[in-house]
């Protein structure tokens, strides 16, 4: 062997010549079955070329791999396995020059059908599929560096490469459930099929560039079809768990889209394949972090909404649009509500990738998407109509919510803008006590910037707050026009939707943790005092009943501003505030505790019809309130002027009868600008000539709209000439009021410094440049 070795050395040419005779001779060894010959001539074979790196190996190489393949055609194991060692040894090799005619699609064939072997013997089939994916991993480290070697990212060879290797994950996967435990493994059976077919697999998809990341998924996507595995998500989700972290972190949101288009092309598949493909999503898009969305962060979450939307409808409808020939699927709703519910948690996941810019236009882009009452989008009429509308209208709501959880914002005026919020606090006009419910929670994720939300989730009266250690900030400037803008609008709706009849303990729940948050979060003078007259102005509407409320309504709705009242109080350390709080708690607690929050919220509410005849010691009176806090600085006018909400256009939208009992033609005109010197208006009354004086002055806008557009058209119709002269008898005009003007700025005012008196007592001015005048000291900077 050293001999040959030299005389290949020293004569590289006749390297071909050699190769063709040791395999001329190791095919006839083979089909004789002398197999001891046949690993004498692989030796050989091997050991030659690991010493020659000549530029004439190629030739020799042609013969080397012709002597493997037709090891690999054999039947006998031992003879696969042995061609696989010499190939994998092959395949370490870096050669000096490229081969522009090899090809391994033989390799690659018989590499994956070695892969699914399916010998009797366990041990013989283990040691095949052990060859089958080191040959794969020799032809991917042989051909993926190499760009003039066979394309190995080309599909024909990926749909070969992926399913072996994932083909011996799954049924690693089978037998691990089968074994007792991981820790009675020996060392000798660390090495496996499953951790090689891995190890290859990670290997491969970390080579892959950008281009090849779609050959690459697809055959595992098409591999979980055909073998079902999307229903048991594990191991799908272990196999995108490998492909996530292999790949090369800025090609994730391929991979992302990649899914999303498949969930797409399973739209009409059954609820549990679908459900699957939206678990595997959402761990993909933890894993992937900030770069799962990519580019198109609308159309993630657009895919996502859609086949939300399409769910509900074959909920309703219970079959799919297009039936398959010769059967009918059988749509189980409860599968569908699984799929629902894993649609809406993996909105959350991908939302919470975001940074706080992206997250508002994702909140805006699914708010438009719910179906609201609205002068300009009618909703879907009839029963169905009515039942797709309330189910698309509480999952895209409970989409909303998961993706305002956690959201932080410092700046809440651009976050949340009018169009967004107006949508938003419209849901809660709806008869729909759940939808109501989802509104409040939602706002109370956007405004809980600190985490205080936790400890406002259940209502007390506590004797002191410190206990719960409230994260207070002192209100920004942002939060202040925030407020100034949207506290009015906020404040009717939370009144309103105080009224519902169908209302439960968890919506007063939610009521009084958004108060509570809006006191911490946002408050200053001016909203406090805003929020203590609308708690009032609910405690007058338990007490007055115009709405003729249920009794427990009525009863939550004292306890509500009891422990609102209470919190208040604290937070704004006025003593003599806290003392006429605790003195009607403690007198609620002695007479009336049904009107506590302690008897009121507790598993069997304690009720009394005793709410028509309550006297004054028991309820919180706006003048002691407007007097003690007045006395602290506090604008006592505003505070002793009973809370009206404001009435708009969308409450002829709501279906409810109390809120059509509340409209009049009186609108309540407050001041916003100056709210310390705050007077309130008379109210004015809408009459034949105020409506008159309204088409007046559409008829003004009209003339003002005709004479624009006569000026347009006269510059772009007019000659030039023309044109000329009009602009230049204008700027002569124009010039000459400047002179004016410039005259009178530059004529000194009288001054002893710049006036002299004549010898005829007659007095001249006389003209001072202004560098020269004497100015006061505070005029000069």
């Amino acid at each position: 062997m050293e001999k040959l070795t030299f005389y290949a050395l020293s004569a590289p040419e006749k390297l071909d010549r050699i190769g063709a005779y040791l395999s001329e001779k190791l095919i006839r060894d083979v089909s004789r079955h002398r197999y001891g010959y046949v690993c004498i001539a692989m030796e050989a074979l091997d050991q030659l070329l690991m010493a020659c790196h000549c530029q004439s190996i190629n030739l020799f190489v042609e013969s080397f791999l012709k002597m493997v393949a037709k090891l690999l055609e054999s039947e006998k194991p031992d003879l696969q396995i042995l061609g696989t060692n010499s190939f994998v040894k092959f395949a370490n090799i870096e050669e000096d020059t490229p081969s522009y005619h090899r090809s391994y699609d033989f390799f690659v064939s018989r590499f994956s059908e070695m892969c699914h072997s399916s010998h009797d013997d366990l041990d013989i089939r283990t040691k095949i599929r052990m060859s089958g994916i080191k040959g794969l991993q020799g032809v991917v480290r042989k051909t993926v560096n190499d760009e003039l070697q066979a394309n190995i990212w080309d599909p024909q060879h990926m749909d070969k490469i992926v399913p072996s290797l994932l083909y011996n994950l799954q049924h690693a996967e089978e037998a691990e459930s089968r074994s007792p435990s991981p820790l009675q493994t020996t060392e000798k059976e660390k090495e496996s099929p499953a951790e090689l077919s891995e190890r290859c697999l990670r290997e491969l998809l970390g080579r892959a560039a950008y281009g090849n990341i779609k050959n690459a998924i697809k055959p595992v996507m098409i591999h979980l079809d055909n073998h079902s595995l999307w229903e048991p998500k594990t191991f799908a989700v272990r196999c995108f768990k490998i492909i996530m972290y292999s790949i090369q972190p800025q090609h994730s949101h391929l991979v992302i889209q990649q899914l999303l288009g498949h969930l797409d092309a399973n739209s009409r598949s059954a609820a549990t394949v679908r459900a699957g493909i939206v678990e595997v999503l959402s761990e993909a898009a933890v894993i992937a972090a900030s770069g799962s969305v990519g580019p198109t962060v609308l159309e993630v979450f657009n895919t996502l909404l859609r086949q939300l939307r399409l769910s509900i409808d074959y909920a309703l409808t219970g079959s799919y649009d297009c039936a398959i020939i010769g059967g009918t699927k059988i749509i189980k709703e409860h599968e569908e509500r699984m799929f629902q519910e894993a649609v809406i948690k993996t909105t959350g996941s991908f939302a919470s990738t975001l940074p706080t810019y992206q997250r508002s236009e994702v909140m805006l882009f699914i708010m438009s998407k719910v179906p609201l009452p609205s002068l300009h989008h009618p909703l879907d009429t009839g029963r169905a109509g009515e039942n797709r509308n309330r189910l698309t209208q509480i999952m895209l709501l409970k989409s909303l919510l998961q993706v305002s959880t956690g959201f932080q914002c410092s700046n809440m005026l651009t976050a949340l803008p009018s169009s967004f919020l107006d949508r938003l606090l419209s849901a809660t006009l709806m008869e729909d006590a759940e939808i109501r419910l989802f509104v409040l929670q939602i706002l109370i994720s956007f405004i809980d910037r600190h985490g205080n939300k936790p400890k406002f989730q259940t209502i007390s009266t506590i004797s002191d707050i410190s206990i719960l250690k409230l994260k207070v900030d002192k209100c920004s400037r942002q939060d202040t026009v925030f407020m100034k803008k949207h506290s009015q609008q906020l404040y009717r709706h939370m009144y309103l939707s105080c009224k519902e009849e169908s209302n439960g303990r968890a919506h007063y729940e939610a009521l009084y943790g958004l108060l509570a948050l809006i006191s911490i979060e946002l408050a200053n003078e001016e909203v406090v005092v805003d929020l203590i007259r609308l708690v009032l102005a609910m405690q007058e509407l338990a007490l007055v009943n115009e709405d003729n409320l249920p009794l427990y309504n009525r009863c939550a709705l004292y306890a509500l501003g009891a422990a609102y009242l209470n919190l208040i109080s604290q937070l704004t350390t006025v003593p003599a505030f806290c003392q006429h709080i605790h003195e009607v708690i403690e007198m609620r607690q002695k007479e009336a505790p049904y009107l506590l929050p302690e008897g009121v919220f507790a598993e069997k509410p304690r009720l009394s019809r005793n709410v028509d005849r309550l006297g004054p010691e028991i309820l919180f009176r706006q003048s002691k309130i407007s007097e003690v806090l007045g006395g602290s600085g506090y604008n006592s006018d505003r505070l002793s002027t009973p809370y009206v909400p404001q009435l708009t256009d969308e409450d002829r939208l709501s279906k409810r009868k109390s809120i059509g009992e509340t409209i009049s033609l009186q609108v309540e005109v407050e001041s916003r600008n100056s709210p310390e010197k705050e007077e309130r208006a008379p109210a004015e009354e809408i009459t034949y000539e105020t409506l008159k004086k309204a088409i007046d002055s559409v008829a003004v806008e009209e003339q003002e709209r005709e004479r624009r557009r006569q000026v347009v058209e006269k510059f772009q119709k007019a000659p030039f000439e023309e044109i000329a002269a009009h602009c230049g008898a204008r700027a002569t005009l124009l010039q000459s009021k400047l002179n004016q003007i410039f005259e009178i700025t530059i004529r000194p005012p009288p001054s002893p410094s710049g006036t002299i008196t004549a010898a005829y007592g007659q007095p001249q001015s006389h003209s001072i440049p202004v560098y020269e005048m004497k100015f006061p000291d505070l005029c000069v900077y």
